[in-house]
């Protein structure tokens, strides 16, 4: 079981996908991690414990995070 999360929520002042330009990164790196297909990622679902993050969305962190060239002790 994952955590929820909607990358189309409309609570926000203003749909993001406005806000995001066309040419962006993060839409690309979306696009990439989305055709990934679950079973892909079925080894890193576990059942114990508090629910975890999406392994997808985990990924698009950090990858974006990494185009951007952030350090990865900031993602920790």
């Amino acid at each position: 079981m994952y955590k929820n999360h909607n990358m189309t929520q409309l609570t926000l002042p203003i749909e993001t996908s406005v806000r995001i330009p066309q040419n962006d990164i993060s839409r690309y790196v979306n696009e990439i991690v989305e055709t990934i297909p679950d079973s892909e990622l079925d080894e890193f679902r576990h059942h114990r414990g508090a629910t975890s993050y999406h392994p997808k969305m985990m990924l698009k962190i950090i990858l974006y995070a990494y185009e951007l060239n952030v350090p990865s002790a900031f993602l920790y």
